[in-house]
């Protein structure tokens, strides 16, 4: 694998932890929001990740182990299960049963994919510094 194509990849991935981050951070602000603009509580959010194959400049001549993959959001989708009930007759969102249908985000997972995407970003970006520190290394032999 060539330098830049290194690089691209790193790229890639801190793009699709950034998403993550947003995602994560966005479905723990509304854990509590029990009416959206579609109707009904606020349904968290979870990104599709997939593998693309990355386009290599030199062709078959580079692939010695297979191709070069890198990370891609590939779509958001809302998660479908149920929200938790809750208890709260005096709560304006209220059923006739003054049961509250509240969102199916759980705090403590989010929290936790916000850590594992936080640590991702960083290896990726630790992953780029290296890059950059053997690219001035090489430069400096050629000197």
């Amino acid at each position: 694998m060539d330098f830049l194509t290194a690089l691209r990849i790193s790229g890639a991935g801190l793009g699709v932890e950034r998403t993550r981050v947003n995602l994560a951070t966005s479905n723990l602000a509304n854990a509590e929001t029990t009416r959206t603009a579609e109707g009904g509580p606020y349904k968290r959010l979870d990104p599709v990740i997939q593998a693309v194959a990355f386009p290599t400049e030199l062709g078959d001549a580079q692939q010695m182990g297979g191709p070069a993959m890198k990370a891609e959001i590939a779509g958001i989708v809302a998660d479908q299960t149920p929200g938790r009930r809750v208890y709260s007759p005096g709560h304006p969102d209220a059923d006739p049963e003054g049961f509250v249908v509240f969102p199916n985000v759980n705090p403590v997972h989010e929290v936790v994919n916000l850590m594992s995407a936080s640590r991702s970003y960083e290896a990726n970006a630790t992953a780029i510094e290296t890059l950059k520190s053997m690219a001035q290394r090489g430069l400096d032999i050629a000197r």
